[in-house]
């Protein structure tokens, strides 16, 4: 039996993914492609943005806010905001009419959206995961990332309705406190939320 992938590798797998579906979009739009064909293309990134969302929310951000050091809180809340974007976007394009103005600059927003959000992620969130969680846990989390993916596979299995930033990140700091109230049996702190001492 072979190990399980680190998490960050999945996530940036789709990452690359996203990229190349948007510039293919671009292709078949220089092309004038048909609504069917922009469709083919878009149906699957649409979904997949949202699902790809949701497994982050799930599976990564709680154990960046447990792992992280270089400013996880902030870089959760950044990332949720980016994920709102990305669905109001993607939203907006699947109730426009595929190939008029209006569906194209709803997928434009999806995609700007997208495109600062990796590159912040990238540079942010798993730069400092990657620097600060063990390759174990890493693994193990890229386990749990792909049963996500494959058990979600459309955006209607999953909810897209927008996070509030702060309340996701009071929500995961409130478990993480009873964490570590549970392991230190109720008489001392065990640090900072931040897993700072």
């Amino acid at each position: 039996m072979t190990e399980g992938r680190d998490i960050l590798s999945l996530i940036l797998d789709d990452h690359t993914w996203f990229r190349r579906q948007f510039l293919h979009l671009d292709e078949l739009r220089a092309a004038s492609a048909s609504p069917a064909e922009l469709a083919a293309v878009w149906t699957p990134l649409g979904a997949r943005l949202d699902v790809h969302a949701a497994a982050e929310e799930a599976v990564f951000y709680p154990q960046l806010l447990r792992r992280g050091a270089d400013d996880p809180e902030e870089e959760t809340l950044d990332a949720i905001g980016d994920h709102n974007d990305i669905r109001d976007g993607v939203r907006e394009a699947d109730a426009a009419t595929v190939g008029t103005d209006e569906w194209w600059a709803a997928v434009r927003a999806a995609r700007e959206a997208n495109d600062e959000h990796m590159a912040e992620e990238e540079r942010e969130g798993v730069a400092d995961f990657r620097a600060h969680a063990p390759p174990r846990l890493r693994r193990s989390m890229g386990e749990q990332f792909a049963e996500f993916l494959a058990e979600h596979r459309t955006s209607d299995e999953v909810d897209t309705s927008d996070v509030d930033p702060q309340g996701y990140v009071d929500r995961i700091e409130q478990d993480i406190e009873q964490e570590n109230h549970a392991v230190s049996g109720g008489s001392l702190r065990i640090g900072s939320l931040k897993g700072r001492s």
